[in-house]
């Protein structure tokens, strides 16, 4: 192929507390040449997601940190341009882990063919993609709500737990979100079918919740920590079951954080469990079939939030730490020409 310049953003140095836009650098060089078993994807989508700050903060994690000078990680959508993979012909539409780049070599056996007659491409990073796998493999396999209880989802609007109250939804359940801005609790309740939603806002947060939660909590979704998890655990049912999937609230702090009173854990019998979602790969069939056919019957819906061009990236991503998005947050890299 002719040459094609390939642009870059890199972690310069390890931000302290919530990032700064001099903590990335933009960068340009040569797109690289795939090898057998590889092919080379133009990115088109970018998916920007809270687990990142962890990976760029070389704290001991589940994953290995990005090291400054080190391309971002980050799950893409993009198009083969040249291909060394049989069968993965240059056209195919794929979802892999390219990373804040432009251009990318993957491993063949990494990348996700997409058909753009079942699903807008943008989907495989949300609704179809990690957020909404790690939200049906949490409140399945680990909240397990059953018709009739109450499940409360922290961050609702978001790309995971707009998922999560959906689909407790579908299963039968009472669902209470808790949002931000007045808008993101109106959306979830009105657009997506939440029975309540109240404000991490509020001044009462507490009184709030207990209002809206009068027969108590049986599954907390936690994507959030902090004063939001503090408010959850008076209302905790005996047995109630708690997929943690995030701690937002902790990941720019620059200190330890206090933590909850984690009697009502103890009293009555609460079964927490934290779950990373790649260790639910074999679970991938199933959300895809169960999703893919509650969105083509309306009864899954979803919201993106989406920023042009990748020198934006970390804005964006800065942004998302601050709940300033309003969606599954991507940035369109390059052009979709499905749309």
């Amino acid at each position: 192929m002719p040459a094609t310049t390939n642009r870059q953003v890199v972690l310069r140095r390890r931000p302290v507390g919530l990032p700064r836009p001099d903590d990335f650098e933009l960068v340009e060089s040569p797109a690289p040449a795939p090898g057998d078993g590889e092919a080379l994807v133009r990115t088109i989508y970018l998916s920007l997601d809270p687990y990142m700050r962890g990976r760029i903060s070389g704290a001991r994690s589940y994953a290995q940190p990005v090291e400054p000078g080190q391309v971002i990680v980050g799950g893409t959508v993009g198009q083969v341009v040249e291909s060394r993979v049989p069968g993965l012909a240059p056209g195919t539409f794929v979802q892999g882990q390219a990373g804040w780049q432009s251009y990318a070599v993957l491993p063949g056996a990494s990348l996700r063919p997409l058909d753009p007659a079942q699903a807008p491409i943008s989907t495989a990073l949300g609704v179809l993609g990690m957020p909404g796998l790690t939200a049906y493999v949490g409140l399945l396999d680990i909240g397990r709500p059953q018709p009739g209880e109450t499940v409360v989802v922290s961050a609702a609007s978001g790309a995971v737990g707009s998922v999560v109250g959906q689909i407790a939804k579908i299963k039968g359940a009472r669902v209470v979100g808790i949002a931000g801005a007045r808008d993101k609790c109106d959306h979830v309740v009105r657009e997506l079918g939440f029975d309540e939603c109240v404000s991490h806002r509020a001044a009462d947060l507490a009184g709030e919740l207990a209002a809206a939660c009068p027969r108590g909590i049986d599954v907390d979704f936690e994507n959030v920590g902090g004063a939001v998890l503090d408010a959850v655990m008076p209302l905790l049912n005996r047995g109630a079951r708690i997929p943690l999937c995030g701690l937002i609230a902790e990941y720019n702090a620059t200190a330890p954080t206090p933590g909850p009173n984690l009697r009502p854990l103890l009293f009555n019998r609460v079964r927490l469990q934290g779950f990373i979602v790649s260790d639910h790969l074999d679970r991938m069939g199933d959300f895809l079939r169960d999703c893919s056919g509650w969105l083509r019957e309306g009864r899954l819906r979803y919201r993106e939030d989406i920023v042009e061009g990748l020198p934006r990236a970390p804005e964006a991503f800065i942004g998302l730490l601050q709940g300033q998005n309003f969606g599954k947050l991507l940035v369109r890299v390059s052009e979709d020409p499905t749309r």
